[in-house]
């Protein structure tokens, strides 16, 4: 037996159902758009602030990567005369982890840590090499003698003068974080100089950042320009670093045991 259909007809609800299925639409809505936020929550997100710092002879200047008022790096700048009549002229320019947890980017040699000098674009992540540091950036060394005199020699990975970018890895509550610091280096008269212009971190732990990368996978997120506070001597400036900038300004960072390191680049 064939059985005609024909068009359906639509149900009539009740006001109650209807209210009923609205309050469940909201309901279900709402969920929904707290799924979405977790989601956006967990993605990988940049936090960038511009700098402006300049870092010269015997001062310590802190870094705090991501403001919450703890010291992460130190970049420390030293200027010595070696010799009682001034023969000899060393400057060094190192960063500083700030607690044993944090470590930079680099190379070892028998002679003590190096920091790398990163290109735009490069890798800082978990398949880094880091090392504890204190890391040197570069040195500059003169020995003019009694009579002759010499020129100045610009050594170590941060020597060559352009533009590079520090890798970074520090804790926060307890999980490891990636950032960089990107720094102007320079060696002039017997002196290392250099700019601070800018630095960032990854909110996600354990996600590699880019060198040069100031925006996650969603949207910009920026601190706006600091200003960084009147440079102090070195000895007060590493007293916020705590114990381990101590060996440090005890002088047990050899100079003259650096000048041969070749730029990396």
């Amino acid at each position: 037996m064939k059985h005609s259909f024909g068009p359906r007809k639509s149900a009539n609800l009740s006001d109650s159902v209807q209210q009923q299925l609205n309050k469940y639409a909201l309901a279900a809505g709402a969920a929904g758009v707290g799924v979405l936020v977790l989601g956006q929550s967990a993605e990988a997100k940049v936090v960038y602030t511009p700098a402006d710092t300049n870092i010269t002879p015997d001062h310590t200047i802190p870094l705090d990567l991501n403001h919450d008022g703890i010291v992460d790096f130190g970049f420390r700048d030293v200027y010595r005369r070696s010799h009682p009549y001034g023969f000899d002229h060393t400057g060094v320019l190192s960063v500083v982890p700030a607690n044993a947890a944090n470590k930079i980017e680099g190379f070892s040699r028998i002679n003590g840590n190096y920091a790398s000098a990163l290109r735009a674009g490069a890798s800082i992540g978990p398949n880094a090499k880091f090392t504890t540091g204190p890391n040197i950036m570069a040195t500059s060394f003169i020995d003019t003698g009694r009579v002759r005199k010499s020129n100045s020699v610009c050594n170590g990975p941060w020597s060559a003068g352009a533009t590079r970018y520090l890798g970074l890895e520090f804790v926060i509550n307890g999980e490891v974080h990636f950032g960089w610091a990107r720094l102007s280096v320079t060696c002039k008269d017997l002196r290392v100089l250099a700019t601070l212009s800018g630095y960032a971190y990854e909110t996600v732990p354990n996600t590699p950042i880019i060198a040069g990368q100031t925006k996650g996978s969603d949207e910009e997120t920026s601190v706006g320009p600091i200003t960084a506070p009147a440079p102090k001597p070195t000895p007060l400036g590493l007293l916020a670093l705590g114990s381990h900038g101590l060996p440090i300004w005890r002088g047990e960072e050899s100079a003259s045991a650096v000048q041969n390191v070749s730029v990396q680049d």
